[in-house]
């Protein structure tokens, strides 16, 4: 897996992850919806930890500066 996220994407990432947890902490969103944010939350963690998305492969996109 080659690194295809930038810094401002990760942190977005994070940040919405973030909302969604204290949306769901709070009793602002429940039922399916809860859980389905909440799978969201737990992708969005994962990919920002990781830095690769595999949707960024698909369309061929690539956030991360290129080392010179």
């Amino acid at each position: 897996m080659k690194k295809n996220m930038g810094v401002a994407d990760r942190t977005i990432r994070i940040i919405a992850a973030l909302i969604i947890a204290a949306l769901y902490y709070f009793k602002v969103v429940e039922g399916t919806l809860a859980y389905v944010l909440l799978a969201l939350a737990a992708i969005f963690l994962l990919t920002s930890f990781v830095s690769f998305c595999p949707l960024y492969t698909l369309f061929g996109i690539n956030t991360c500066k290129v080392k010179k």
